[in-house]
């Protein structure tokens, strides 16, 4: 007797696929290349291998190894200077498109490659675009390294040296459309054709036609079967592969056995097919997930940072000087950059004195010295005077938004693992209820039931409107807040907002209108001279008081300033045709302390160290302040700090109360202190609203920062919203809808709960039709995002829209 060898499939422990031979292992895995193996030990050696515990086949297959020096190019100059976003002696910043990514594996992966090259300094992956974000240190890797090691690890980056991996064009996709057409099609035609079946005359039509549509029928539903639907089946076969039962393995479940039922009936039984359903389940779900798609990506450009970031330069064109939208300009573009103010692209250094401030990019605080002739990137902070900058690249702001929402990624990831948990607890539950309700029904003689069963119940449970209703609210909030002139960080800002119990105002350029000073001169009369010296130097200053004296100088022809010095919240001096200027406060110009009392605010005026005057500035609160204040205070207490004089002390009591808590004479170190005293012995959850110049670090330390904004210019990396000067006064709205937003996701949690405990009920009953479980579906999803777009509007129905 001859004995039969019997071969067992072994799988790479790597990727997955089939192992042609049991020749390459490590530590007792098989692998079905070298490649593959390679990445293993990699991992191995850098103690990584909780990357294969997070899905089963995680990786990418390797193939061959790839060639020595095939990334050579990647040390010449010009070519990393196009895919660099930043770079100085210490460290490089650079984003790479990761085409390969897939699931959770790949994003731990990812985001832990610093263990495999120590001179990767950060790693932060963007799932939903498929980039990675790295900061490496120069002294420890090159870029060639980098893309080196990501190559190993089986994500090598795909790479363009002529955009940024953001600016590329998508390619429209437009197979879901020729799916749903194909779907819609055969649908229509199954219908027409299931006539002799449901309107039967006495057996007139179907003793004589009814049997060649059946067959017709079967042609018709092999495209819906084997392309419509074959999103499904892909999408379910890769679950499986990585150990994850998704939605769309229910979905195909359901399609193989109307598929198989039919086909049986026709070919052995009664010839009763079900071809009809089964491209109507197609159609309609399709339906459903292209108008889900719709919805989801309208919110995604709702929550795209670079299509609202509100920073804009002064464009040189001529002797003209327009403001422009930074995602407006183009290469070899002129513009200027003030003091404090954001670098919006990379630029070559023309004309000024160039002191920058990268720490928004690098977290150093120290400001550099930069020569004429250099290149300045994008996020540095001019500190010092004016500078012309000639545009190097097309501004990026979605390099400026990663920049300022740099715990986003975080967030994200988290929510998307505890998405794929929840699902496939979800997803299980119902391949049990449905097994179990159909086995009832087959053992009780009720075959019919059982097959609706089997097919109805996987269709109608579905946990997609129970697991987006948060990402369905807050997308509609971010969208309200936007158009009412609010622009936060991320949508974990909305939770913050919620929980505040007090709020700090700044007073000047906050609850005063920047735009609306009373300003008078007293003292010695000024020459045209000494007025276009002293709005030279205010061109430089911050500060909304010194804004409003250089206004009311006027526009004048501008003389260089040299050596200036701008003292936050104080003033600021220096040189101009020889002369020395000092403007600002009273201690800062004259030395004398501001406590004296005053009856108005006044910026004093002094020119080679004689005080020739000052000028004194009448306070314009925004819109109806008393009634704003007390609105104000039912969503918490209110305190205002103030780094001005306490001219206004009466008229802020007045509006708060006596017993209010108004400072004045603060310093930014004061406020600091102010908002880590309220968090630390109050335990309160402190909101701080400030100009974002000198407030800089009450923003950061307090729970949420919102940063008031007149000019689109000031651009405050500090703080976790940015906010419309028109918008101050509907802040008690803002927290109204934050607090309410958690209103709307419990509703929308709800009512997912109760429908698909509704449709199981049927369902496992029998009492549903394919096609009906199939409309029940996308339905879920629409009446989901319908309900909070309807509650989101409702709770911010108060807020107006202001033209940012």
């Amino acid at each position: 007797m001859i004995e039969k060898e019997v071969h067992t499939k072994i799988y790479c422990h790597h990727c997955g696929d089939l192992c042609p031979d049991e020749g390459i292992q490590a530590e007792g895995n098989f692998f079905c290349c070298n490649g593959c193996r390679m990445v293993f030990e990699v991992l191995s050696e850098k103690d990584l291998c909780a990357y294969y515990d997070l899905n089963q086949y995680p990786g990418k297959p390797q193939g061959r190894l790839p060639r020595k020096d095939r990334f050579a190019f990647l040390e010449k100059e010009e070519i990393i200077n196009s895919l660099v976003s930043f770079s100085d002696e210490q460290q490089t910043h650079a984003t790479f498109s990761i085409p390969y990514m897939h699931c959770s594996s790949c994003l731990w992966l990812l985001e832990n490659i610093g263990k495999m090259q120590p001179g990767i300094l950060t790693s932060r992956v963007n799932f939903s675009e498929k980039t990675v974000f790295i900061i490496f240190d120069n002294k420890k890797c090159s870029l060639r390294n980098v893309v080196e090691t990501l190559t190993m690890i089986g994500y090598e980056p795909c790479l363009d040296l002529n955009t940024h991996p953001k600016d590329k064009p998508r390619p429209i996709k437009n197979k879901r459309t020729l799916a749903i057409s194909v779907a819609g099609f055969c649908f229509a035609n199954l219908m027409m054709l299931s006539l002799p079946e449901y309107f039967s005359l006495g057996g007139y039509l179907e003793e004589r036609i009814g049997h060649v549509f059946r067959y017709i029928s079967l042609l018709l539903v092999l495209p819906v079967f084997f392309y419509s639907a074959r999103e499904f089946f892909i999408n379910a076969w890769a679950g499986l592969r990585t150990a994850r039962l998704n939605i769309d393995f229910s979905i195909a479940l359901a399609l193989l056995l109307t598929f198989s039922r039919s086909c049986y009936n026709l070919f052995f039984l009664d010839g009763a097919t079900y071809f009809d359903s089964l491209s109507g389940i197609v159609f309609f779900m399709l339906i459903g997930r292209w108008a889900q798609e719709k919805t989801q990506r309208s919110l995604v450009f709702n929550r795209d940072y670079s299509s609202f970031f509100p920073i804009s330069v002064n464009l040189i064109k001529g002797e003209r000087i327009m403001p422009t939208p930074i995602s407006a300009l183009k290469k070899n573009d002129i513009i200027e950059v003030y003091d404090q103010e954001i670098i919006p692209a990379d630029s070559l250094l023309l004309q000024g004195k160039a002191m920058v401030d990268y720490s928004f990019v690098t977290g150093e605080t120290l400001a550099k010295p930069v020569e004429q002739g250099a290149v300045l990137y994008a996020g540095g902070r001019q500190i010092g005077e004016r500078l012309e900058l000639m545009v190097l690249k097309p501004s990026n702001q979605g390099y400026l938004a990663n920049l300022w929402n740099k715990e986003a990624p975080d967030k994200e990831k988290k929510q998307h693992e505890r998405l794929h948990k929840t699902s496939n607890y979800f997803t299980l539950a119902v391949l049990l209820l449905t097994a179990g309700s159909a086995l009832y029904w087959f053992l009780n003689g009720n075959a019919g039931a059982g097959w609706r069963v089997l097919t109805t119940t996987l269709i109608v449970a579905c946990p997609c409107a129970l697991l987006l209703a948060a990402t369905f609210t807050n997308g509609h909030v971010l969208r309200m807040y936007k158009k009412a002139g609010l622009y936060l960080k991320n949508a974990s800002v909305i939770r913050s907002l919620a929980d505040i119990n007090h709020i700090i105002l700044d007073k000047t350029g906050t609850i005063t209108n920047s735009n609306g000073f009373t300003v008078m001169y007293q003292g010695r009369p000024l020459t045209d001279e000494e007025c276009c010296w002293a709005a030279s130097l205010l061109k430089h200053a911050t500060h909304p008081l010194s804004r409003a004296v250089a206004a009311y100088l006027g526009t004048r022809n501008s003389t260089p300033v040299k050596h200036f010095k701008n003292q936050p919240g104080k003033g600021i001096e220096g040189w101009i045709a020889e002369r020395h200027l000092k403007i600002g406060s009273r201690s800062f110009v004259l030395g004398k302390p501001d406590t004296e009392a005053m009856n108005a605010t006044r910026v004093f005026l002094k020119i080679d160290g004689a005080t020739i005057g000052f000028f004194e500035l009448q306070n314009s609160y925004r819109g109806d302040m008393a009634s704003f204040l007390k609105r104000l205070q039912q969503k918490g207490t209110v305190s205002i700090l103030s780094g001005d004089n306490n001219a206004e002390l009466t008229r802020l009591q007045e509006l708060l109360g006596a017993d209010a808590d108004i400072r004045f004479y603060q310093s930014p170190d004061d406020k600091y202190e102010a908002v880590c005293f309220l968090q630390q012995r109050n335990q309160k959850k402190v909101l701080m609203v400030g100009d974002g110049l000198n407030d800089a670090g009450a923003l950061q330390q307090s729970d949420v920062g919102i940063a008031v904004s007149e000019s689109a210019k000031t651009f405050t990396p500090a703080s976790d919203a940015i906010l419309d000067g028109a918008a101050v006064t509907q802040l008690d709205q803002i927290l109204y809808l934050a607090k309410k937003s958690g209103n709307v996701v419990r509703v929308a949690f709800l009512v997912s709960i109760v429908y698909n405990i509704v449709g199981l009920y049927f369902a496992l009953q029998g009492q549903l039709s394919p096609v009906v479980a199939a409309l029940l579906m996308p339905l879920s999803s629409v009446s989901i995002i319908l309900l909070t777009l309807f509650l989101s509007e409702w709770y911010g129905r108060k807020l107006k829209p202001v033209n940012a």
